[in-house]
């Protein structure tokens, strides 16, 4: 069979496809926020019937804005994740209201469940871990619980740069995984090199982590945008990449494009069917439809079924 790329036309856009690229991108997700979902007039344009849509909630955000969001991103047809911060949940009996404003008013049957960016918990809870141990979301009957990945390791929860605490609790996760009822799946932090996501992949699946991953991927956005968001979100050695390309005159001034790390990991999954990355989650930096554009001139248009199997997650 010919990997050629081909072309084809949809939504006004030039579609180049690579076969390896258009598999890789099936059933991608994206991250809105409240704010830049206000901003897009019509979803359904842009993004494929039944695309998981996480809704990132930032400290400050009232649960008022993230359900109404999720109420019309459910109505629109789309599969509705919004985030659980634990870190700026009050108590049990806040993350209780909240699994039901969303049941209730959205139908939302799906969660990322984190710790959160803040520093210091505003309540009981400091770790996804003891968002689980509530056992709210397996009594609501969620589907789908997914949790934070992060192939480039985290100085918040290991200061000395190793990767101890995060594997230890990759560990945790991965023995809730296979007690729950719901479909777990690791929604990492972007990175820019496939290299080493590829090694992170191998080495936790390795040490015993077969939860499938949906790698975290920055989509279009010009560099000092992304450099700024890099630094801000702990980004490691991969952002190397942006640092050299923005000491290169010729490319400073032109949006950066994930094409080159999500084409070698596209390439590693054709060649390597059992790899435990599984899906592509699209962090719109550079906004939500020149992301959902750019998707779709690399073959990111393919529908999504309305309830994924357990190896779609």
């Amino acid at each position: 069979m010919s990997l050629l790329p081909f072309k084809k036309k949809q939504a006004d856009v030039e579609v180049t496809l690579n076969p390896e690229m258009e598999a890789f991108l099936k059933d991608y997700s994206i991250e809105v926020m409240p704010r830049t979902a206000e901003k897009v007039e019509d979803f359904t344009s842009l993004l494929p019937a039944g695309t998981r849509v996480y809704i990132a909630h930032i400290e400050g955000t009232p649960i008022e804005d993230m359900v109404a969001t999720a109420k019309r991103l459910s109505a629109d047809g789309y599969n509705v994740m919004p985030h659980f911060p634990a870190r700026i949940i009050k108590d049990e009996a806040t993350l209780a209201d909240w699994i039901a404003r969303y049941q209730g008013e959205a139908g939302v049957e799906q969660a990322l469940l984190l710790a959160g960016g803040v520093a210091e918990p505003h309540g009981d809870f400091h770790s996804s871990m003891q968002l689980l141990e509530t056992g709210l979301f397996g009594k609501a009957g969620f589907k789908h619980l997914h949790v934070a990945g992060h192939p480039e390791g985290n100085k918040d929860i290991d200061p000395d740069g190793s990767d101890k605490n995060v594997m230890d609790a990759l560990l945790w996760k991965q023995k809730f995984n296979e007690t729950s009822d719901a479909q777990m799946a690791l929604a990492t932090q972007f990175a820019f090199e496939a290299g080493p996501i590829i090694e992170w992949a191998d080495a936790i699946k390795a040490a015993g982590v077969d939860i499938p991953i949906h790698i975290g991927i920055a989509g279009p956005a010009k560099l000092q945008t992304l450099i700024k968001f890099a630094i801000a979100c702990g980004v490691g050695p991969s952002l190397k990449v942006l640092q050299k390309r923005a000491m290169d005159v010729t490319k400073l001034l032109l949006p950066y494009e994930p094409t080159e790390v999500l084409t070698e990991l596209a390439a590693h999954k054709a060649a390597n069917p059992d790899f435990n990355i599984t899906n592509v989650h699209f962090f719109p930096l550079g906004g939500i439809k020149t992301n959902a554009n750019w998707a779709i001139a690399h073959g990111g248009a393919s529908t999504a079924p309305a309830n994924p199997t357990k190896e779609a997650v």
